[in-house]
């Protein structure tokens, strides 16, 4: 494992989506995105939840993760891309449903 992927391994707990307002959190789930050492992983915010099958770059200084998505929202299959950038403690994610909405969003490690 190279050190651009262990950047980017580890818990997230999502903050904030730009699409999708501060009820759609209300959940008995904690928004989250996890990235495992296999870069494999998983997310839930709200009723939409998946599994992550991610790849590790960077162009510049900048740690950039691409992933593709197949889950379910309310049992509905979805599926769907994202990525996100990370430099240094701060990262860029953006989330995209097929033929669907898509969102920019906020994260910060747990624990």
């Amino acid at each position: 494992m190279n050190k651009s992927e262990k950047a980017v391994l580890g818990a997230c707990r999502i903050t904030g989506m730009e699409v999708w307002d501060a009820d759609y959190f209300d959940s008995e789930v904690p928004a989250h995105i996890t990235l495992r050492d296999d870069l494999t992983g998983a997310f839930q915010f709200g009723l939409v939840q998946g599994d992550i099958d991610a790849r590790v770059g960077g162009v510049g200084g900048v740690v950039r993760v691409e992933f593709s998505w197949s889950g379910a929202d309310e049992n509905d299959p979805m599926s769907g891309r994202g990525w996100l950038e990370v430099t240094g403690d701060q990262a860029q994610r953006r989330i995209f449903i097929y033929l669907g909405d898509d969102s920019a969003f906020t994260a910060v490690r747990a624990g």
